[in-house]
């Protein structure tokens, strides 16, 4: 009684997962792809001559989904009914990031892993936040968090490592609103990753000319 109380009291006071106790009819889910625009690239950052490879970032499953996920009180995660992501978040941050770092022109070659290229780099990504946190506001904010390590492919050594975090308020509580602020907290997560690489990278590289 006191779990369909707490149930029925998030659907009332929500409305924003369109959670419902009993099924209904069905209907076409609306699908979103927010649109990455990156942001202004970074003059400071440092053109380099080696190559970069990505792989896969990982997630919690509940995070990398199509279903697009809200947390409308903290520690309760759950997902908005008829929304779906086009892509994963997985792929969308891959694809932020390998599209900012080749935008730059500050590198010759990155790519995915299993492409072809000898990368004299690897990235790692583990994606630990991507959903709609309300924290306790009137409307929520897209939040993505993501762990990183950039890899010296040689010896697989860890060249550095660090976390970056981006939260940006949605305009409303529409759920079209909320896939706008995902793009931007994408986009800005996607510039400073790949500012962050170019320079570790080549600050590895000017330790250890003679690798």
């Amino acid at each position: 009684m006191i779990a369909m109380h707490r149930i029925a009291a998030a659907c009332a006071a929500l409305l924003l997962a369109g959670c419902s106790i009993v099924g209904g009819p069905k209907e076409s889910p609306t699908i979103f792809a927010p649109e990455s625009k990156a942001a202004a690239i970074d003059t400071a950052w440092p053109s380099v001559n080696w190559q970069l490879s990505t792989t896969r970032p990982t997630a919690a499953r509940m995070l990398d989904s199509s279903r697009i996920a809200v947390s409308p009180v903290p520690g309760e995660l759950q997902v908005y009914k008829g929304a779906l992501w086009a892509r994963t978040p997985t792929e969308m941050l891959e694809d932020g990031v390998l599209r900012t770092l080749e935008d730059s022109g500050k590198i010759p070659a990155v790519a995915r892993q299993g492409s072809g290229i000898a990368a004299d780099y690897r990235l790692v990504m583990d994606i630990r936040h991507f959903e709609a946190d309300y924290d306790g506001a009137a409307t929520p904010s897209a939040v993505v968090e993501v762990s990183v390590k950039l890899l010296h492919s040689q010896d697989q050594s860890v060249v550095g490592s660090r976390t970056f975090r981006h939260a940006q308020p949605a305009s409303g509580t529409d759920v079209g609103l909320v896939a706008d602020a995902f793009a931007q907290a994408l986009a800005a997560t996607s510039h400073d990753i790949a500012g962050w690489v170019l320079t570790s990278g080549q600050a590895h590289e000017n330790r250890h000319p003679s690798h």
